[in-house]
């Protein structure tokens, strides 16, 4: 297949990027952020000295080199503190703001900080007694970029003239593994800057785009792909209120690029079909959209539906163009559905250990279904593959982790001779797509040796609109040999409630749930076939990024042999 990488220019370090991108444009709009209910434009001349201002600070008050906590929403403040920290003063740790304060202290002490800057209704979690850390609250940083900015205009040029070390860690990020394990993954100026320019040059993205930043940024995914690539190119970001308030937010900013994860993308799209339902608009789109698509050109098309089909577009703000999903797969049918009513939607594949990038539909060049391509300066390829083509994902390239902090043992698990070992098995197909079947450690293994893939499984339950999530774990029964595959299904009782008109959806519910577990079943082989079934009215317990935890469920259900 034939396609051009879009030339971009790959950044030394964090430092070295955004000092360039502030100077080309320092009147440019680096962020918007809420205030007393409306959205405040803060430029890149502001943002590089703020972060300059905040640096030279934490430097005068002895925290050069130290492990810093970086707790707090998306919001400007946290941008600047990242920024600040890993471009000079020491490593940046940022963990999540919904984390209990036992998990807090216990990550700031594996991570050996010293220091944290958060949200101001944290800071008391770090602040009682036995706790050594020095914490710095968001509301604070105002006074200190105010006191650094004054010492460099009094010639204290400390922290202005760092260099950093591009292959020394600046950043300390937690993998959000699905089995409880935390796992600091070290990252450097380096890795950072190479899956930022790896990412652009397979998509194009410039100082046009404005991003809604509404996934967490203390994940890899969203701090890569969502705030340091827009700020590599000068594009705007928006920091959205929350999910909650995400629709209300796109009409406000008008963003042209928004990235999400899964049941976010799902949903956007579910709620797209019901719009169009509830209007009346099916046979009109349905003629826009087969007009459009045959088109020849997939530039012109999408051109084409943007124009038809604005009033539609008016839900998402009338401005976006690109939706990017990732941490897990997601719908074929939403990623199709997206991009036939004129949104280019792809989706892409990574890891923390990777600093996020490792395969990534491209905009000229994509399958649905895929996980993407390889990116174009990195090695991507399968080890242990067997006859059918299936094998354990490795990458090598310049993003691959340093190692897992404090984790030697474990590093060299998965980093052996230059390739980082994912964990997760997959399949190229004849155009080079990677195919994402599972993760090897979620595999079920029946007694006769054969294996299931539970992620494969759980797509297929998640086809029915009745099912708002599924679960696929293995289960012993008593006094059997092996195990058997248990589904846990979730249904949508809103919805059963309203189509069936019953006060109460469970019994229908049942009846609904099995349906979809015999049609599911009528389709897989025997030995594929799920054998028992679970009804679950609660939510799936789930990482940041929408990745089911299966310990925590296998461990929720160990007993039903019993019933």
């Amino acid at each position: 297949m034939k396609f051009q990488n879009y030339p971009v220019e790959r950044h030394g370090d964090l430092k070295q990027m955004l000092r360039q991108v502030a100077m080309e444009n320092p009147n440019k709009t680096a962020f918007l952020q809420k205030v007393d209910g409306v959205y405040h434009a803060c430029r890149y001349g502001k943002f590089y000295a703020d972060v300059n201002g905040l640096g030279t600070e934490l430097t005068e008050m002895g925290l050069r080199g130290a492990r810093i906590l970086l707790v707090g929403r998306n919001c400007y403040q946290w941008a600047v503190a990242f920024l600040a920290v890993a471009c000079g003063v020491g490593t940046v740790v940022p963990i999540g703001e919904t984390l209990s304060r036992g998990e807090m202290l216990e990550l700031a002490r594996y991570s050996e900080a010293s220091a944290v800057i958060c949200a101001d209704g944290l800071a008391e979690r770090f602040s009682e007694e036995g706790t050594l850390l020095r914490t710095i609250p968001f509301s604070a940083l105002k006074n200190l970029v105010r006191r650094g900015r004054q010492r460099i205009r009094e010639g204290n040029r400390k922290y202005q003239d760092l260099t950093v070390d591009p292959n020394a860690m600046c950043a300390m990020l937690f993998s959000s593994g699905t089995w409880g394990e935390k796992r600091g993954v070290m990252l450097s100026h380096s890795n950072l800057c190479f899956s930022v320019s790896e990412m652009r040059r397979m998509v194009l993205i410039d100082g046009s785009d404005l991003f809604l930043s509404v996934l967490p940024m203390h994940h890899v995914y969203q701090c890569v792909c969502g705030f340091l690539c827009p700020i590599s190119c000068g594009a705007t970001v928006a920091f959205a209120e929350g999910l909650r308030q995400m629709g209300k937010n796109m009409q406000e900013v008008r963003p042209t690029v928004l990235l999400c994860v899964p049941a976010v993308l799902e949903g956007m799209f579910r709620r797209m079909k019901e719009h169009i339902y509830a209007c009346g608009e099916e046979n009109r789109i349905k003629r826009v959209v087969d007009v459009t698509n045959a088109l020849p050109n997939s530039k012109l098309s999408l051109a084409a539906k943007q124009k038809s089909l604005a009033a539609l577009h008016r839900m998402f703000g009338g401005n976006l163009r690109l939706i990017i999903s990732g941490g897990s797969s997601a719908s074929a049918e939403a990623i199709k559905g997206f991009r036939d009513l004129g949104i280019l939607t792809l989706q892409g594949y990574g890891m923390t250990e990777c600093a996020s990038v490792i395969a990534l539909n491209r905009d000229t060049c994509h399958r649905d279904d895929a996980a993407g391509l390889p990116t174009p300066n990195a090695l991507l390829d399968l080890a242990n593959m067997q006859e059918d083509g299936v094998g354990e994902i490795r990458y090598r390239g310049d993003s691959v982790m340093l190692g897992y902090y404090r984790m030697p043992k474990r590093t060299a698990e998965v980093l052996r001779d230059g390739w980082f070992y994912t964990g997760d098995l997959g399949y190229f197909d004849a155009d080079g797509f990677l195919y994402v079947v599972g993760r090897a450690q979620n595999v079920i293994e029946l007694s006769d040796g054969r294996k299931l893939f539970p992620e494969a499984l759980e797509r297929l339950l998640c086809r029915s609109p009745y099912v708002k999530d599924a679960a696929v774990i293995p289960f012993r029964e008593e006094g059997a040999d092996g195990v058997i595959p248990l589904a846990l299904l979730c249904p949508d009782g809103e919805r059963i409630a309203e189509e069936t008109g019953e006060s109460d959806p469970k019994p229908r519910a049942e009846l609904l749930m099995r349906r979809v577990l015999a049609e599911v079943n009528g389709e897989l082989l025997p030995y594929q076939r799920i054998q028992r079934l679970e009804i679950r009215w609660d939510a799936l317990p789930k990482t940041p990024t929408g990745k089911i935890k299966r310990a925590e469920l296998m461990r929720i259900y160990a007993d039903l042999s019993a019933k």
